[in-house]
């Protein structure tokens, strides 16, 4: 039985929530392995929409096991909450069906308070465009070594050792940014409320994937953001605090890379990117405003407009390679629907030098123009199609161009919102 990976393919937002739900029915397991409450997830099932921050994906699936992984931060008020929500719409989660890694690292009020202190702090051109929901400065203490984790809340005097390391580090950098110290009681108290809302779904996630892989279970480790916002490859420093790519899916839950059988990167049939940093095909005209209201491009976690703009054959054959992506799932292509002309950025101009990848250098990626090569649109509707011969000639000319041009087959074509109207070429469970 295969197992797979899904990532995003660019700066996140690319529809990785319907596929890994639509992946979900052929799973047995679905895995979160990275990042925290900032990624957002809609799911729209049966005319239902759900939207889902900290949670995985497969917990709308009867019958499956959902797993939040050690690469993963969270926030243990905003986990209760959210599962309270998503109870309320009729679904089923409980210790049976939901289960958090022991060693996973807890963002605590603090951190938020911090991730937006600095955000505010920054002058104008060094802002980040943080959701503010502390995930930076929690993976931060987890690196440096000051994190309270999951299996911290079930001893006292543990708890109490971790938060003073904690606080330590903390109440000096809030010193530096004229904030109040932290009231030492007050979190305390905090956790120690919560504590039990969150050990009941606590176990050795690593121990469980192994044997349910022993048992020849089907698992899907699902990613958030996108490979464009890793720590490592994506436009530094304007990125994620985590690792975003395919590797980080062992060790975010603690398997073995030999475990993954297929990755498949989720790819929007054109470019979106939500906060600040690098967009070389980015459209402030009135075809980046058709893209954008088409495409509802607002973000599920902030509500920001997201800024649009072609799609960047150079940039997605560049994660693709980055993660060993064996095929891609290409969504929204229904809003492309009715352009006349469409553009394919194939490389960059630096200082009259033609790249074919984003150089690494901030100053660089700034000064890189893109390279398009232009292709005809189609005037009929691709929403809702199933099938290739739904598509019009045009509109399947420019999908085997895009297959050519990231060096990537197209193994999933996803055509609206709705789960079934996907066109499937390659199973990657079966692969």
């Amino acid at each position: 039985m295969a197992n797979v990976v899904v990532v995003g393919a660019q700066w996140g937002d690319e529809g990785k929530g319907k596929i890994v739900d639509w992946l979900s029915e052929r799973a047995d397991v679905i895995a979160r392995f990275q990042g925290g409450h900032n990624a957002g997830h809609t799911l729209v099932i049966d005319g239902k929409v759900y939207k889902l921050n900290a949670l995985p994906s497969g917990v709308v699936r009867g019958g499956k096991l959902s797993v939040i992984g050690n690469g993963v931060v969270l926030d243990p008020w905003h986990l209760v909450g959210e599962i309270a929500k998503i109870r309320e719409q009729g679904v089923t989660i409980d210790p049976e069906t939901l289960m958090i890694a022991e060693n996973t690292p807890l963002i605590l009020p603090l951190h938020g308070e911090l991730d937006r202190a600095r955000e505010e702090a920054a002058s104008k051109g060094t802002k980040i465009g943080t959701t503010g929901r502390g995930i930076g400065p929690c993976y931060e203490d987890k690196v440096g070594r000051r994190a309270i984790r999951v299996a911290d809340l079930a001893d006292a005097a543990t708890l109490e050792a971790r938060v003073d390391r904690a606080l330590l580090h903390h109440n000096a950098l809030r010193k530096g940014l004229g904030m109040e110290p932290v009231d030492r009681d007050a979190l305390l108290a905090k956790l120690r409320e919560i504590a039990p809302e969150i050990l009941q779904y606590a176990a050795p996630v690593w121990k469980v994937l192994i044997e349910k892989r022993k048992a020849g279970k089907r698992i899907l480790f699902e990613g958030a953001q996108g490979s464009l916002l890793d720590i490592d490859f994506g436009t530094y420093p304007f990125v994620t605090s985590s690792n975003v790519i395919a590797g980080q899916a062992a060790t975010g839950v603690g398997i073995g890379p030999g475990s993954i059988d297929f990755v498949l990167g989720i790819v929007k049939a054109y470019t979106t990117r939500v906060g600040e940093g690098p967009f070389p095909t980015e459209l402030l005209d009135d075809d980046g405003e058709r893209l954008g209201t088409r495409g509802h491009e607002f973000g599920v976690v902030t509500g920001r407009k997201r800024r649009c703009g072609w799609f960047d054959a150079a940039l997605v054959r560049q994660t693709c390679a980055v993660s060993g992506v064996n095929g891609i799932a290409l969504t929204k292509l229904d809003v492309l629907d009715g352009f006349e002309t469409l553009k394919i950025c194939v490389g960059y101009d630096l200082d009259g030098k033609r790249l074919d990848h984003l150089p690494i250098a901030s100053d660089e990626q700034a000064r890189c123009t893109p390279i398009y090569e232009e292709m005809e649109g189609w005037s009929e509707s691709t929403e809702g199609a199933r099938s290739w011969a739904d598509l019009p000639a045009a509109a399947i000319k420019y999908v085997r161009r895009v297959e050519e041009l990231i060096e990537c087959p197209v193994a999933l074509l996803s055509t609206s919102p709705e789960r079934e109207d996907t066109i499937l070429v390659t199973d990657p469970f079966e692969d």
